[in-house]
């Protein structure tokens, strides 16, 4: 029998190893910060005794995002992941969220719909390498005391504040961030997770149409990180964007769905995910 428990430090290596099965490279950090931002939110299966799945979760006011969900495959076609979702779901509702969002994979699109998941749109993750570039006059470092413009900024297109997110990533040296700044007024925002020699790109934030204030983002955060391995999830929609990419060697990896459950209205706005997992 299949049953759901809150995610304990005891369970991190059982989900850095089945997470290992989807090539994910997490490791039991990447469970620990989850669970520092959203402790009741992480979650791991059961069947009987033995842990079989797991699924993550995080809430933001009235919205909320769901990710990481994987199972065994022993335990697959039995109702195992949409337990999952549902209890996800149930929990985020419990927290007062209205709108529920993930990224799915392009063959997990109909599983989602089935629980009454809605498309959205399509983004694409890319990976390449950071690359020589100069910092355009309107780029400027973020420092803490950004913080709250940063969030400002980010709620006015996400449609929820993200501190619990933004705040430790900004407060981590090794971490970087930038603005972009016109006639003192921020236009918008990039920040990117770095580990050894490799890095997270996202989120990245700016008004719809000004596609110039997020190619000179991405260009300061990358002349940072020349020479490092970058991955970051981008609407497939923003097509100067993916090219300037393109040009510079990042490649496509694979395709996901934003999809939601009782959809909220979404801003107009230049979006790069923060994380698959947190929206």
């Amino acid at each position: 029998m299949f049953r759901v428990k809150s995610m304990l430090e005891q369970d991190f290596p059982f989900a850095v190893q089945i997470t290992d099965h989807m090539n994910w490279n997490m490791v039991e950090d990447d469970f620990k910060f989850m669970m520092e931002v959203e402790p009741e939110g992480c979650f791991v299966l059961f069947c009987d005794q033995e842990r079989v799945g797991i699924a993550a979760t995080v809430s933001f006011g009235k919205i909320g995002w769901f990710g990481n969900l994987i199972v065994a495959e022993s335990q697959r076609k039995k109702g195992a992941g949409s337990l999952l979702v549902r209890h996800s779901v149930e929990y985020l509702k419990g927290k007062g969220v209205d709108t529920v969002g993930l990224y799915a994979y392009i063959d997990r699109i109909p599983f989602y719909k089935n629980l009454g998941f809605e498309y959205d749109s399509d983004f694409t993750v890319l990976t390449g390498k950071g690359f020589s570039s100069t910092k355009g006059a309107c780029i400027m470092e973020a420092k803490r005391k950004d913080m709250q413009q940063i969030v400002n900024c980010d709620s006015i297109c996400f449609g929820a504040s993200r501190r619990k997110v933004l705040e430790p990533i900004l407060r981590n040296r090794i971490n970087l961030g930038y603005m972009y700044m016109e006639e003192k007024k921020m236009l918008g925002f990039a920040l990117a997770k770095v580990w050894d020699g490799i890095a997270n790109l996202g989120p990245l934030v700016c008004p719809q149409g000004r596609n110039d204030v997020a190619i000179s983002l991405l260009e300061a955060v990358l002349g940072q990180l020349n020479g490092s391995e970058v991955s970051l999830c981008v609407p497939q929609k923003e097509k100067s964007v993916l090219e300037m990419l393109m040009r510079h060697g990042f490649v496509p990896s694979f395709h996901v769905a934003r999809m939601f459950f009782h959809p909220g209205s979404v801003s107009n706005c230049v979006y790069v995910a923060e994380s698959l997992e947190r929206g």
